[in-house]
């Protein structure tokens, strides 16, 4: 079977390799579609945090279930999408109830070799199926679960006013469960592009471009108040630091986006807000089940979503051009 391999940042190779073989607690899975997700740009550009080469990346997956062991939810021949973070069950995160952040946790396509290839082998609990999904749907259904969980760390509710930071695959994500919480939403970002996509594709009322005058923006939107909840989904550090001065008194900031250096904010300005600072990690199962049950119902459609579709063997060619902002990627999808 065909693997594609990032050897190094900036290098790919398509590799051969055996079918994985069928063990207890698993199932082999014939990948059908690949989302592109931020996580696999930055590992190519070789700016992804805490990561190690060569990886086959790939953790936005749906397939079909071609053997499996003992189960009694899924089937030979289910369509299905893969929660990625695989966790150790025993740790005092998996013991809270948040198995998304174990201590041990091991990230498919991150820690370990992921979903760019034919066909891969993978517990059984980490996969989900919907009936009725295609399989575009059921690829997609990490990254809105990741969106969906910011939006729960957020305790989002109707008459909220939330302000996302980065209009990208994930703060795509953030708005749409913010909207669908009955939030205001507000996108920021330094793309004009993705802010046109915003307001024409995914009907964000307000956008707001960083930079200078993007206090003013807010202040003039919120009528002073500012926002009950900021959401960054950038990982810039400048973003992030910026992302305090939004915060309403009593409000929330929540960091979806991941970075590697140190945070900085006036102490002053966030103790007189009594401001809560929570990070969020990947996403529950009850995450994935709300983001299908989402699709299913017809609250929001990932058709506009993607914009750029591609097979399997040309990947290789391909990829480099979407980390250019001029190409208005938004979601690449890859086709087996």
């Amino acid at each position: 079977m065909k693997v594609l391999s990032c050897k190094s940042p900036g290098e790919f190779e398509y590799l051969e390799s055996k079918m994985p073989k069928l063990s207890e607690g698993r199932a082999i899975v014939k990948i059908k579609r690949i989302g592109i997700c931020g996580t696999d740009l930055h590992a190519f550009e070789g700016t992804q945090p805490f990561f190690s080469y060569p990886r086959t990346l790939g953790h936005e997956l749906s397939g079909e279930v071609i053997e499996i062991g003992e189960s009694e939810e899924i089937f030979k021949g289910d369509d299905v999408t893969v929660i990625p973070y695989f966790n150790c069950g025993s740790c005092i995160a998996c013991k809270k109830g948040k198995p998304n952040c174990c201590q041990n946790i091991s990230v498919f396509g991150v820690h370990e070799d992921g979903g760019m290839q034919e066909y891969v082998s993978l517990p059984i609990p980490s996969l989900v199926k919907k009936e009725g999904l295609s399989l575009e749907q059921l690829a997609l259904a990490e990254p809105f679960a990741i969106g969906a969980h910011g939006v729960s760390r957020a305790g989002v509710k109707p008459g909220h006013v939330v302000l996302v930071v980065g209009a990208g695959p994930i703060g795509l994500g953030v708005l749409e469960f913010a909207r669908i919480a009955g939030a205001t939403v507000i996108a920021m970002d330094t793309n004009e592009k993705r802010l046109e996509f915003c307001q024409k594709e995914w009907n964000v009322e307000h956008v707001v471009k960083a930079g200078n005058n993007a206090f003013e923006a807010i202040r003039e939107i919120t009528k002073g108040d500012f926002c009950d909840s900021v959401i960054d989904a950038t990982g810039s550090l400048t973003a992030i630091n910026q992302g305090f001065q939004y915060i309403a008194h009593g409000g929330n900031y929540v960091l979806v986006g991941l970075q590697k250096g140190e945070i900085a904010f006036s102490h002053p300005e966030f103790h007189k807000r009594e401001a809560t600072l929570m990070s969020s990690r990947n996403a529950t199962r009850e995450d994935f089940d709300q983001v299908l049950d989402a699709m299913a119902s017809g609250q929001f459609s990932v058709d506009k979503y993607i914009t750029h579709r591609v097979r399997f063997d040309q990947v290789k060619n391909d990829f480099q051009s979407w980390l250019n902002p001029e190409t208005g990627v938004i979601k690449a999808l890859v086709e087996l």
